[in-house]
């Protein structure tokens, strides 16, 4: 008797979760916002680099050219937390070929542009200093914070329209939100690459527009899982 009570207890319990757990009628659905703006303020990676046959003198050289770019940095009037040395480098390599050491030398210096009228002017004058090297220019905003906020939205708003075309073709409602996820990255864009073709304001007349800034893409990616009805 007790053995045939607590397998009718087992199976009114097991009866109530199989109750409790029964999904509910849900469409899943992934949303996409773009906002596309102009970007405000540069980061352009410069870099000097200096070869030969003797360590200290190769050293003391490409000191010279990087206390030249501070310097004239510094009569740029940019305020100091917009340049930095990023890396610095010194290194032996042997020649087997032909049997001899040579030493290179190199600085590699972050400059944040936040005038980007004023990128010609800087240039040409950072080529004067000596820069024998341009990394690239990685184009950003100030307002990125907002920016992403808006994309954000746009992606609910994506979402929400797929949703209710599926729903529709079902003859069915969208109901509330049930789970968002936040299925973003951060992306940032790649920095344009340039070669060392620029001349200096000796050989030529300043170059008159060098720059394309063009448009950044701040992309934003959610699934949202709704009720249907």
């Amino acid at each position: 008797m007790k053995k045939t009570i607590l397998i009718l207890m087992t199976l009114f319990a097991v009866a109530t979760q199989a109750q409790e757990i029964k999904q509910i009628p849900q469409i899943n659905v992934a949303g996409e916002g773009k906002i596309k703006v102009t970007p405000d303020y540069a980061i352009i990676s410069i870099g000097v680099e200096n070869t030969g046959a003797d360590a200290a003198e190769v050293k003391k050289k490409n000191d010279a050219t990087v206390d030249a770019v501070i310097k004239y940095l510094k009569s740029f009037k940019l305020a100091p937390a917009d340049y930095q040395t990023k890396q610095v480098f010194l290194q032996k390599n042997y020649d087997y070929n032909k049997k001899k050491n040579t030493f290179v030398a190199s600085q590699q210096i972050s400059v944040t542009l936040r005038d980007l009228s004023k990128y010609d002017t800087l240039m040409m004058g950072l080529v004067d200093t000596g820069i024998n090297n341009i990394q690239g220019v990685e184009f950003k905003s100030t307002k990125l914070a907002q920016y992403e906020s808006e994309a954000r939205k746009a992606a609910v708003v994506d979402a929400k329209a797929k949703a209710l075309d599926y729903a529709s073709a079902l003859s069915q409602k969208v109901g509330k939100a049930i789970l968002v996820s936040d299925n973003s990255q951060t992306n940032y864009p790649m920095p344009r690459m340039y070669a060392m073709e620029m001349k200096t304001s000796a050989d030529a007349g300043m170059p008159k527009e060098t720059l394309a800034i063009g448009e950044i893409e701040i992309t934003a990616n959610v699934t949202i899982s709704f009720v249907l009805e």
